[in-house]
Parts: structure tokens; sequence; C-alpha cells
């Protein structure tokens, strides 16, 4: 009897085990959109209660080898290699992201001795696509570049390169990050900000790394506070799979 009894103890504990990693999952995908000679799209995953799993931007191996590699100079923030990815109205419900806008550069960019390799810049933005339209250069009206967000609104360690970008804001890099202390640069995490406000989160990823990494995972450098509440991510990875890429946000927390 006692053998009997420790079975179906046993049993039912395998059982309720199953059933929670069993979880059902939604999944909705965003439009596929050309990249140079490959596509590029979104991936939302919900949980059984609605709530954000994964927030993934997706690009085929045809991206990876079909963009240019050095431009002459002329690579930076050109619209050929820029492309909006639509978000799923879920997810603008859920989190503070509205959208994703990949920008690939061929010659790198500022600082060029750092960050002068060819590399994706994944823009997740938390403003409308209207205000980030109107971010004028930073030579025609720098005030609210440098309108910095409240303290604690950026993570420790983070400071703003000198300087902002049109219809982008002022970056935000990570002081303890490897490739500011001489190391050559793979992948980084960025925070983007304009008119007091935190703008975008920004994974950027060299093309090198991209086709080279089978899988990677790292954590994202928190505030201590946040100005709108909802799911944020706390960790970020990239994988490698069936002819693609996903560079995904994940571990989703409320704040």
């Amino acid at each position: 009897m006692k053998k009997i009894l420790i079975l179906v103890i046993v049993a039912a504990n395998l059982f309720a085990s199953c059933k929670k990693e069993d979880k059902p999952q939604t999944v909705f995908k965003g439009p596929e959109v050309m990249l140079h000679d490959g596509k590029a799209w979104s991936v939302v995953k919900t949980d059984a209660s609605g709530l954000p799993v994964e927030l993934t931007i997706t690009l085929n191996d045809a991206v990876l080898s079909s963009v240019p590699v050095g431009s002459g100079g002329h690579g930076g923030h050109d619209q050929s290699n820029s492309v909006m990815l639509p978000l799923h109205e879920k997810v603008k419900t859920l989190t503070p992201f509205k959208y994703i806008i990949v920008d690939y550069n061929p010659d790198g960019h500022e600082p060029q001795a750092v960050y002068g390799l060819p590399h994706f810049d994944f823009h997740f933005y938390l403003m409308s696509d209207a205000e980030r339209l109107a971010i004028p250069p930073y030579e025609v009206d720098s005030s609210k570049f440098v309108a910095f967000p409240a303290p604690g609104m950026m993570p420790a360690n983070y400071i703003p390169i000198p300087g902002g970008v049109p219809q982008m804001g002022t970056h935000w890099v990570d002081v303890t990050s490897p490739e500011l202390s001489g190391q050559k640069f793979t992948q980084t995490f960025i925070y983007g900000s304009y008119n007091n406000s935190v703008t975008f989160y920004e994974p950027m990823v060299t093309l090198d790394y991209m086709k080279t990494t089978a899988e990677f995972n790292r954590s994202i450098p928190q505030p201590a506070k946040v100005a709108v509440s909802g799911y944020y991510p706390t960790k970020m990875k990239i994988v490698k799979h069936d002819g693609v890429s996903d560079v995904t946000l994940t571990s989703f927390v409320y704040r």
C-alpha cells in the first residue's frame, strides 16, 4: 500500500509539472518587410493569460548575405538600410513599445573608433512615429537632445553620447561595456532619450556576430524607475535556426 501511495504522489507531481510546462502560447507574426534581398518581421508571443513572453525581430539569412559592407562613408542611416516593423496591437497595450525600426550601418557610426564596424541597430521605440519624425538635426535645435530623463530613469553606469541623431535622439551607452575598454565591438545594449523621456531600447549587434553566433543571451541593464507602467524586458537573446536569426527581448516583468 505504501509503495502504491508513493507512485500515485509521484505520478500526480509529474502530471502537474507537465501541465505547468505545457501552457499554451499565442504567436502574433507581423508582416514581412524587404531588407535588401531578404526579409524581416516581428513576432510576439504571449502566454495563456495573454501576457508578453517574447518580442522578436526575425531576419532571414538572405538579409545577412545581401546587406552591403562599406559604402564609402554614405551608409550611416541611409533609408535603404532602414525598415519599420509594425507590432501587434496586443503588445502596445501591455508593453511600452509602439513599433520597431531596424537600421543597418554598412560603415558603422560614431564614435568610429568604437562602433565603426558594419552592424545592426535594432530600435524598439517607446514614442510615436510622428514624434520621432519630428526630431530635428542636433545642429538645428539641440535643446531637447540635452533635456535628459530624470535621475533613475536610465540604468546605472549609462551616460549620453555627445550630440544626437535626427529622427532618433540622444544615445546612452553603458560605460562598463567591453567595447569601451578596448575590446572589439560585437554587441551592446543602448538606451535612447529625447525631451526628458526614454524613447527607445536598442540592442546593437555587428553583422559578423549575427552571422557567426548560434546562440547568445544577456541581461538588459534596468533603470531604477520607469515613466509608464507596463511589462518590460529584462533579458535579450540571439538565436539562429531554420534559416533565420532571431533577436529577442524576453523575461518580461511588470513595473
